[in-house]
């Protein structure tokens, strides 16, 4: 019996969309290990594992190896790479205490959602009642729209840092400075920042309902 757990266990460690988590991890490693002395660099590596996030779910269902700790490990590294960037992001720019907020709400809505997932006996957070948001019914059930609200969130965090010159500069003079510059860059910062809006909203509504969905279990418990 000891055998036939640790070989099913090893068997998940190398499901092909796991080991390709860890190379997200690895690419953040290095991203992040270079952030200060290569822009660029960090830029292509952090973007090429954000990209990797969505190919590993087509992996996991392509290949029949959907796990409980791919889902973790998937979540995990979404979470403190984007923890990590908005860290760096509030050390930059002022007011910074806007970016350590979107960090804070960004953890705290995942895991109370992860958390109420297990408590309600599901295999997925993203397993969403019929009487939750229609907001959040849309963001979980249409991948295109949840995707492009997540481009939208990282693709306007790469662009802050990318366009950040001075230490402690003013967010919005530096935004409305870049996108004066180029018309591109404006495009490109209109759209990424609906999508930011959008996913901010979500997490929000998300953290509320994940939140509600404790409370009933404790009462029940009672």
């Amino acid at each position: 019996m000891p055998t036939k757990s640790t070989g099913k266990k090893t068997s998940v460690y190398l499901y092909i969309p796991n080991i390709l988590g860890y190379m997200r991890v690895l690419l953040n490693v290095v991203a992040f290990a270079l952030c200060f002395s290569s822009k660029l660099w960090f830029a292509a590596l952090y973007f090429i594992s954000f990209i990797c996030d969505g190919v590993d779910g087509w992996l996991a269902r392509k290949f029949n190896q959907v796990s409980t700790f791919g889902a973790v490990l998937d979540m995990v590294t979404d979470r403190v790479s984007t923890a990590c960037l908005l860290a760096i992001l509030s050390q930059l720019y002022r007011p910074g205490l806007i970016f350590l907020a979107l960090l804070g709400l960004d953890i705290a809505s995942h895991w109370l959602q992860m958390y109420s997932t297990f408590l309600s006996g599901k295999s997925s957070h993203k397993d969403i009642e019929d009487k939750s948001s229609w907001l959040l019914r849309a963001y979980y059930q249409h991948r295109y729209f949840m995707a492009f609200c997540c481009v939208g969130s990282e693709v306007l965090y790469i662009i802050l840092f990318l366009i950040h010159e001075n230490q402690d500069e003013s967010l919005i003079s530096v935004s409305m400075n870049a996108a004066k510059k180029s018309l591109p860059l404006l495009v490109l910062l209109t759209l990424s920042l609906f999508g930011w809006g959008i996913k901010q909203i979500v997490n929000v509504i998300q953290m509320k309902t994940a939140a509600d969905a404790c409370v009933i279990y404790d009462m029940r418990e009672k």
